[in-house]
């Protein structure tokens, strides 16, 4: 009997566990997208995309902090930090 458990699968985590992946890959991938936008920002001397893109670049800002929020919510270690760090 072969154990099918590889590590770094997300299979082998559970609900919960492949929720929070999810979550937190989703928050990598809005952090990225912001430091992409801001070098696009500025980068270009076109007045009218740089308004777009700072836009763009704000929303992920709100989508990142919502993200964070949520698992502030799902993970009660993640949550404890936020008042224990120094």
């Amino acid at each position: 009997m072969g154990s099918h458990h590889h590590s770094h699968d997300i299979d082998s985590l559970d609900e919960k566990g492949k929720d929070l992946a999810r979550a937190r890959q989703s928050l990598i991938e809005e952090l990225e997208a912001i430091s992409l936008y801001e070098e696009r920002v500025q980068a270009t001397s076109d007045e009218s995309l740089k308004k777009l893109l700072d836009h763009n670049r704000d929303e992920e800002k709100e989508h990142a902090a919502m993200l964070t929020d949520w698992l502030r919510k799902n993970d009660q270690t993640f949550d404890k930090m936020f008042s224990e760090h120094d």
